[in-house]
């Protein structure tokens, strides 16, 4: 395989996130039918952490065993604990200080995300106050969906060094199989990006729901191309627990707000369904060789 068809490959395992993305323009649907999808959303982020975690805290494991065997540096331990920790600690905090710092403005949330307030004039106070509402919904959607795709990404940021690290290796059998299982994985991930913005009154903006596909997707690409070009485990473990502080932050925010959607039952319901379509997508690809 040449290196630019490596770089394509990548990219394509990347956007298949937009697979899932027209979730988003579903129009007209029922308080239950909107929390179950947004709930099938939080079912797909919360398999994304345990695999997530799953990867980086093995990475971690294994250079603390080697220590212990004699085959690596007491150093290599400790900065693999370290990436583990600080990612996942950039992952919740650094999301929180974005959030307060650019997306707490309702005059910056509005410009930011393309949602116009348009309140007719000579409405009642009551017809004002019922839009004023709406207008927080639509706002807090799109925050979500953004702060989703930015965990996403960071998620795919690592896929993509895997992919690349494993063409330098000279494994590109192994980088084919990852590019076949990350590519199905990012179909999936774009169900939990668009989860947040089904059912608004306003249909996202073709140009929003692109710019959150990128910032989800994208990184994919980057990766396979820094992976194709630098090696670090270190870097692996980082970049998968920042992704993964991240997606247990956005999971918090959507869960929070699907309380207010629907009820428990139905939450619960389609987190289930959202976890079993991770885990059969995650053993589908393992049984197919990648």
């Amino acid at each position: 395989m040449d290196y630019w068809q490596l770089l394509l490959l990548g990219a394509i395992a990347g956007f298949t996130i937009f697979l899932g993305l027209p979730l988003a323009v579903l129009r007209n649907l029922s308080p239950k039918k909107k929390g179950f999808l947004n709930a099938f959303a939080i079912g797909i982020l919360v398999f994304l952490i345990i695999d997530v975690f799953s990867h980086a805290w093995g990475s971690a494991e294994e250079a603390a065993s080697d220590v212990a065997k004699g085959k690596s540096s007491l150093s290599n331990a400790v900065v693999s604990l370290l990436a583990m920790f600080g990612g996942l600690g950039i992952g919740l905090l650094g999301l929180t200080w974005y959030e307060n710092r650019y997306m707490k403005r309702p005059i910056q949330s509005h410009r930011m995300f393309g949602v116009q307030e348009g309140v007719v004039a000579g409405s009642s106070g009551h017809q004002h106050e019922s839009r004023q509402e709406q207008l927080l919904q639509e706002i807090n959607a799109y925050k979500i969906a953004m702060m989703i795709a930015i965990g996403i990404g960071a998620h795919n940021f690592s896929e993509g060094l895997a992919i690349g690290q494993s063409y330098v290796s000279g494994a590109i059998g192994l980088a084919v199989l990852l590019i076949i299982g990350f590519g199905a994985h990012n179909a999936t991930e774009g169900f939990g990006i668009a989860g947040p913005l089904t059912g608004l009154v306003k249909k996202p903006k073709v140009r929003f729901v692109m710019l959150v596909g990128l910032i989800g997707g994208g990184p994919t690409f980057i990766g396979t191309l820094v992976g194709s070009l630098w090696t670090s485990n270190i870097a692996s473990i980082l970049f998968l627990s920042i992704a993964g502080g991240a997606l247990i932050y956005v999971s918090m925010l959507m869960y929070n707000s699907g309380r207010k959607q629907t009820t428990n039952g139905i939450l619960m319901v389609g987190i289930f369904v959202g976890l079993f379509a991770g885990f059969i997508t995650d053993m589908l690809i393992t049984l197919g060789g990648a």
